[in-house]
């Protein structure tokens, strides 16, 4: 099934979501592991979807404008003897897409018919 274009599902939603929370924490840039992380944890989730799949919904958020990335320095991450990590931020449109995916979910909520009475 094909989604319309602009579109964003709920693992992007709560990438967003992610993002949104842990500026707010202080943390303006992260990692996908942290993002990763943080999604798991204010979803309650048991487990979170294969990482290929977080990346992919990442690299997906940033063609539309919603997320900045960068590469780490890579002086750093070798002196940490690790691979370089890449960096992701909440932009102003991903700003503008969570408020929307938030006002679309509770005019779902609201607008839902009421289930049927069995009788």
């Amino acid at each position: 099934m094909r989604r319309k274009a602009g579109a964003i599902i709920p693992l992007e939603v709560a990438i967003l979501e992610a993002s949104a929370e842990l500026r707010r924490a202080g943390d303006a840039e992260v990692h996908g592991y942290l993002l990763a992380r943080t999604v798991k944890d204010l979803r309650h989730a048991r487990r979170l979807t294969a990482y290929g799949t977080l990346y992919k919904a990442l690299t997906r958020l940033e063609r539309q404008g919603y997320l900045a990335s960068r590469w780490e320095v890579p002086l750093a991450a070798a002196a940490d003897g690790r691979p370089r990590r890449r960096f992701y931020r909440l932009t102003l449109e991903g700003e503008g897409a969570l408020r929307e995916a938030r006002a679309a979910d509770r005019d779902t909520v609201i607008n839902r018919p009421a289930a049927a009475t069995v009788r």
